[in-house]
């Protein structure tokens, strides 16, 4: 894990605004952070050129209004960091890709991008960030407010879910170490199970025992920092572990999501795993965090193929 030193804002003049900017501030002052790029990307500009003609200066001075849109913002809720250094970014073209490439030419730790419930808009560029970017995403919705008392980490024991449960142990100790981490296994029982001769409840019981061996496997290659972590096994009756884990959020009253996406290898491109796709889809009450080892990008014709 590492310490988020480089990160994207994306700000779009709506009041997600503010709430994207009060999760860059929580996010800066525990991580020694040194840059931040509070950025705006213009959709494509479709201006005749008899118009350009008529006025050179228009798109420089859309530019400049908006980066000073954006330096009023910032001003009014980022408070004063010691070391920190911003910039405003203002592109124009289609989001995703200019901030994949932001994010490339920055080597950034982080992008941070929100997730209208009720404003206008759509949540295709996080789904597309997740896949294609070469750190970690953060996807906050409207009107969520920065803090860590309790976190969720779905877990299959797999590497992935390993990142993820290290990332929030390291969240959860920069704050204080005083926050709670719950790990959720959810397992479903195969169609098959009659065949063995075991009831269904039997061969729940089943599942649940081994889940819960697995665990312990699972939870002794990780450096918990003596932190409070609570297992949590969930039967999934309706093939949606997704919505067992929105739900299990909601009702433990979570700060967070976090999960790890799948590494990408130019094997892999467009894969973070369809627990990390689906969640992004679902969930909009809660702050997720899609977490992937710096470096872990796309190969270069992936890269190529997508700016």
């Amino acid at each position: 894990m590492y310490l988020i030193k480089k990160m994207i804002v994306c700000l779009d003049q709506t009041p997600l605004d503010q709430t994207l900017i009060e999760h860059a501030a929580f996010i800066a002052k525990v991580n020694q952070t040194k840059k931040i790029y509070f950025t705006n990307v213009i959709k494509n500009l479709s201006i005749p050129k008899e118009i350009l003609e008529e006025f050179p200066n228009l798109v420089e001075n859309m530019v400049n209004e908006r980066k000073e849109a954006m330096e009023k913002m910032v001003e009014e809720h980022f408070p004063k960091l010691r070391g920190i250094s911003i910039s405003y970014v203002v592109k124009e073209g289609n989001l995703s890709k200019k901030i994949l490439k932001l994010a490339e030419e920055k080597s950034v730790d982080m992008i941070l991008i929100g997730r209208k419930v009720e404003l206008p808009g759509t949540g295709v560029a996080s789904q597309r960030l997740a896949r294609r970017a070469s750190c970690s995403l953060l996807i906050v919705p409207e009107g969520s407010k920065p803090k860590i008392n309790r976190l969720l980490v779905p877990s299959d024991f797999s590497e992935y879910s390993k990142d993820a449960l290290e990332e929030a142990i390291m969240i959860v100790e920069k704050h204080g170490g005083n926050a709670e981490i719950i790990c959720q296994n959810v397992f479903s029982v195969p169609t098959g199970y009659h065949f063995t001769g075991k009831s269904y409840e039997e061969f729940t019981e089943i599942m649940r025992m081994h889940a819960e061996i697995n665990y312990k496997k699972f939870i002794r290659k990780i450096d918990t920092k003596g932190l409070k972590i609570i297992p949590i096994y969930t039967k999934d009756d309706d093939d949606d572990p997704v919505q067992e884990i929105v739900n299990m959020a909601l009702e433990q009253n979570v700060d967070g999501i976090i999960i790890g996406a799948k590494g990408r290898t130019a094997a892999t491109a467009l894969f973070i795993g369809s627990m990390a796709e689906r969640l992004i889809q679902y969930n909009d009450s809660l702050p997720l965090l899609v977490t992937r080892p710096k470096g872990k990008n796309a190969g270069i014709l992936d890269y190529i193929l997508e700016i």
